[in-house]
């Protein structure tokens, strides 16, 4: 028998992407691809937590695509999916604030999300 049950994940979100996918207007995610990520698919759910709070937001995964890099990824996804309110460079700066290069080279992953509860 095989197991087609959806797993739930939980990723840790900062405030202003935390209200952005509540508000249901983030709908690509963007992650380094980690070994733990490898086996998200579409059909899973991911539950974000707001970070240092005990907020969290549920969001059905859509879709995941991998890329080489967030240039590439934002390139590819459209900068308004990642973060309707900053511009691509703006979204590449604040990235690469989070990940450092060392990061940035395993790949980046972009998840497309539909917000499914709060």
């Amino acid at each position: 028998m095989t197991d087609t049950t959806a797993r739930v994940r939980e990723l840790n979100l900062y405030r202003q992407y935390f209200d952005l996918v509540a508000a249901g207007t983030k709908t690509i995610e963007v992650r380094v691809k980690y070994p733990h990520l490898a086996d998200l698919a579409a059909g899973d759910t991911i539950r974000f937590l707001n970070k240092g709070t005990d907020e969290t937001c549920d969001v059905k995964v859509l879709r995941v695509t991998g890329y080489s890099g967030f240039e590439a990824l934002l390139d590819g996804e459209g900068p308004a999916n990642v973060n309707p309110t900053a511009t691509r460079e703006q979204q590449l700066a604040n990235i690469r604030t989070i990940y450092p290069p060392e990061k940035e080279a395993l790949g980046a992953l972009a998840i497309e999300i539909v917000r499914t509860s709060r």
